[in-house]
């Protein structure tokens, strides 16, 4: 790895650090930059001009899909890794639709991550086993994937299976509960869903919670991690 410099983007300090270490301990490797939200990175991006960003998709405010999402408006050419908690099939597919190069879920092991930096570095593609499966199996056990869904509708999705309230969700992601409903209605729609109970199923089919079904099911509501 050659002058390969490198833009973080985590709200975590320590684990920002803890990328730092694990990635300069590699020949050539610099970070050169760290956010920790969506306009911060935006903002670094372009003063600093990293040949990679690696991001998480739980930043406060708008979030990782969001930040990637103009970076890479912003910059066609744009290398970005998202390494994050969502293991989710469906938040894979809406990071590679939103330009991501890479998708490696932070239960992997370091070496996964150090070989999706060099394949992504490289101009490939990489995704870490464990979505890699999951994919393959939604694809033979015909799953949902909310293919229909924009980042926005799949996000709200989570947060309502995960017991959420409309007024929570409009104060996170900055929306008018008018809004936040209208969403829920279009969610409907396109999930062919006549109840909140069918669109929980839909979420753990997907697999886009970040919680165990028996929280879900019990009525447990639960924060991003």
């Amino acid at each position: 790895m050659t002058a390969l410099s490198i833009m973080l983007v985590d709200d975590h300090p320590i684990v920002r650090e803890g990328y730092r270490r694990l990635l300069e301990r590699r020949s050539g490797a610099r970070v050169v930059a760290e956010a920790t939200d969506a306009a911060e990175a935006y903002r670094l991006y372009r003063d600093t001009a990293p040949s990679l960003v690696i991001m998480d998709l739980s930043l406060p405010g708008p979030g990782g899909l969001e930040a990637l999402r103009h970076i890479r408006q912003w910059d066609g050419r744009a290398r970005i890794l998202v390494f994050t908690m969502h293991t989710g099939a469906a938040y894979a597919l809406k990071a590679f639709a939103a330009g991501a190069r890479g998708f490696v879920t932070k239960s992997s092991p370091p070496e996964e991550l150090l070989q999706a930096v060099d394949t992504v570095v490289a101009g490939g593609r990489a995704i870490s086993a464990d979505i890699a499966r999951e994919l393959a199996e939604d694809r033979l056990n015909g799953e949902p994937q909310l293919s229909d869904l924009s980042t926005r509708e799949t996000e709200i999705l989570r947060l309502l299976a995960l017991g959420t309230t409309k007024v929570e969700i409009a104060d996170r992601l900055s929306l008018s509960l008018k809004t936040v409903q209208n969403y829920h209605y279009i969610i409907k729609t396109k999930t062919g869903a006549n109840t909140d109970a069918q669109l929980v199923w839909i979420a753990v089919k997907a697999g886009i919670l970040e919680t165990k079904v028996s929280e879900v099911a019990t009525g447990t509501s639960a924060r991003e991690g």
